[in-house]
């Protein structure tokens, strides 16, 4: 075989890939495109969580959506808004009725400090149907959490028909978080603003107008 014979000979082998080499550029450009698409789904996931509403947003005020429909009457639950306690209270008939009775002990019974309440809320029973309540669970005083006494008597005596008591120092709450006389607390227990999306659903805050 002549040395030109040879040289192209080998040129051809050179430039014709083996099954091997096809074998392997082909595992390449697979595991190229698999990385590929793991990288896409990498940005994809965040690009899809930045949609929602993040921690910070909830803090900063995005309204919360609640359940309603398993409160008891006579009980109460607490929602979370703006990181701040909201107590959903579920009066009885009995408890609504004597809201009127002890306006008299009450500091600011006819809720005359505005920016304690939407005005949809400012009415004798401070809500926006008679026997549910929204109130931020943070005493006016000096913001503690007071403590539920729902029960009209107890501990808390013999004329005391249902409320909260701050344990801190003393200030007392009525069902509809009007502030009892001689209490430190200056004013009522605030209102947030809030809707009903239905019987069973609050939406804490945005604002609404007064629904049945």
């Amino acid at each position: 075989m002549s040395d030109s014979q040879i040289d192209k000979s080998s040129a051809l082998s050179f430039h014709q890939p083996s099954e091997v080499d096809l074998e392997k550029r082909q595992f390449l450009i697979t595991a190229t495109a698999c990385t590929g698409a793991v990288g896409v789904a990498a940005v994809a996931v965040p690009f899809v969580g930045s949609m929602l509403p993040s921690e910070r947003a909830k803090a900063a005020g995005a309204p919360v959506e609640v359940d309603i429909s398993k409160i008891e009457p006579g009980t109460f639950m607490t929602a979370e808004w703006r990181g701040k306690p909201v107590w959903i209270i579920s009066r009885t008939p009995e408890q609504t009725a004597e809201l009127a009775k002890h306006n008299d002990q009450l500091s600011d019974p006819n809720c005359d400090v505005v920016s304690q309440q939407p005005a949809y809320c400012k009415n004798s029973h401070r809500s926006i149907k008679e026997n549910i309540s929204v109130v931020v669970g943070i005493c006016t005083h000096l913001g503690c959490s007071p403590t539920a006494k729902l029960q009209a008597g107890g501990d808390m005596g013999s004329n005391w028909t249902g409320g909260f008591f701050c344990p801190c120092h003393g200030s007392k709450f009525d069902l509809a978080g009007r502030v009892f006389k001689g209490s430190p607390a200056p004013t009522n227990l605030v209102v947030p603003p809030h809707q009903y999306l239905s019987d069973a659903t609050l939406l804490i805050g945005v604002d609404a107008k007064a629904e049945a």
